[in-house]
């Protein structure tokens, strides 16, 4: 049997000291939420507008402009007919059951969440795998990101933000983020050092290298990180539903709180179709660049 007697050895804090540690720290974060809250807010203003203009934009358009946008947009991405034809489906059941603007108001938070973390989270990707010092930082960040509870993440941004669209978007992002920062670090760290230098040689600088090797043949590893990212994205609708983000996450939670089972059912199954569609999409967008790519080194 293990011995933990030596533990008694080390001194033991007061609980009138933790008590004040915490309230000192509680205290130190709503001070600065009053002090530099309205500031942080109104950094903040250009997403919000631009927020409300992309949902308005999908809730306010004909539904059948809507669907054959994104009908065109899914195939011209993936080439498939069979989930063009799976899109098309998708959508008109969703509609039918009268589920189309909390799809649509779904469909704009997750669009611009992905765009935000695909443009903060491969450049730190990069910063990563150039810099191993920026790697030894960075990793224990994620590690805490992917490992908290995701109601911790709604605390401090309820805080400072209040709540709505932007609390919403910035605790998905902080959720979301750490799978493309990951796979970015790795598919870069991956790419043959044989090639790197055989770009060298030809003359490419660093960046050259970057963007005209490294990236183009991390690119399916960078894409199934982006896959990752949004479907975690689309698992936290739910969650930021309790902060006032609008979408098939709200009707989900009152399903919870008032026990409508059928009203839950269909929501879910609408987060679902999205999850899917994104899904297929985009695993199919990295298998083709990846046969272009290789067709390309082929040729």
């Amino acid at each position: 049997m293990a011995d933990f007697s030596w533990f008694s050895k080390f001194p033991k804090m007061d609980r009138s000291t933790l008590l004040e540690i915490r309230k000192y720290l509680d205290s130190s974060f709503r001070d600065f939420s009053r002090e530099y809250g309205d500031a942080i807010e109104s950094f903040f203003d250009p997403l919000l507008s631009f927020l409300i203009w992309f949902e308005k934009l999908l809730v306010q358009s004909p539904w059948w402009a809507v669907l054959l946008s994104i009908t065109a947009l899914v195939y011209f991405t993936s080439r498939s007919w069979k989930l063009s034809l799976g899109v098309i489906v998708s959508f008109l059941l969703i509609g039918y059951f009268g589920m189309w603007e909390d799809t649509m108001r779904t469909l704009s938070i997750i669009t611009v969440c992905t765009l935000m973390a695909i443009v903060l989270g491969v450049p730190i990707g990069i910063l990563m795998a150039r810099n191993n010092r920026t790697q030894a930082v960075v990793t224990p960040i994620l590690d805490v990101m992917q490992t908290m509870p995701a109601f911790v993440y709604l605390i401090p941004v309820v805080m400072l933000l209040g709540i709505g669209k932007v609390p919403g978007v910035i605790a998905v992002v902080i959720y979301a983020i750490p799978p493309v920062i990951r796979l970015t670090n790795l598919g870069i760290r991956l790419v043959d050092k044989e090639v790197l230098e055989a770009a060298t040689a030809y003359g490419a600088n660093s960046i050259q290298r970057l963007m005209g090797v490294q990236l183009p043949l991390a690119s399916p590893t960078i894409m199934a990180g982006i896959n990752q990212t949004i479907m975690m994205a689309l698992g936290m609708v739910v969650i930021a539903s309790m902060i006032g983000v609008k979408g098939l996450g709200q009707p989900v939670l009152k399903s919870i709180t008032n026990q409508y089972f059928t009203l839950g059912l269909f929501n879910g199954l609408a987060i679902v179709a999205l999850a899917i569609i994104f899904d297929r999409t985009s695993q199919a967008y990295a298998k083709r660049s990846q046969q272009h790519m290789q067709g390309g080194q082929h040729d």
